[in-house]
């Protein structure tokens, strides 16, 4: 019972601040998944000794790929149950190797266009 009060205590008090902003919300979510979908990547990494390619794309966390690089120790279980698309309903866009360091990995934020700035601003691994 005392669980329930703090937790609508806090609802309380948290819902309207993240209601009053619901594009920053939107960025948050996609940060979050950019990290979540970015530790499946380092975990595929630890098997198979690389990343996946650009061809072979963020698939590659959901079913075994082919090309390659070969994913020799593909865990049958996979790195996400299902690719998640950004806030705005687009999918996320992957590069291997990237221009920025092993892999890029960004939504194109909320005008799902390149570039852009405020919310339409491209948001990605290297702004974590």
């Amino acid at each position: 019972m005392v669980v329930v009060v703090i937790l609508g205590i806090l609802a309380a008090l948290v819902v309207p601040q993240v209601m009053s902003r619901p594009d920053q919300a939107k960025v948050t979510a996609a940060q979050n998944d950019i990290r979540a979908i970015g530790a499946a990547l380092d975990m595929y990494k630890l098997d198979n000794h690389n990343y996946p390619s650009t061809q072979q794309g963020l698939e590659a966390l959901v079913s075994r790929p082919s090309g390659n690089p070969p994913a020799k120790n593909w865990n049958k279980d996979g790195y996400l149950k299902r690719l998640p698309v950004d806030p705005w309903g687009n999918p996320y866009q992957y590069l291997a190797p990237g221009t920025r360091g092993a892999f890029d990995l960004y939504s194109l934020g909320a005008d799902g266009k390149q570039g852009g700035s405020d919310l339409n601003a491209d948001i990605g691994n290297w702004d974590l």
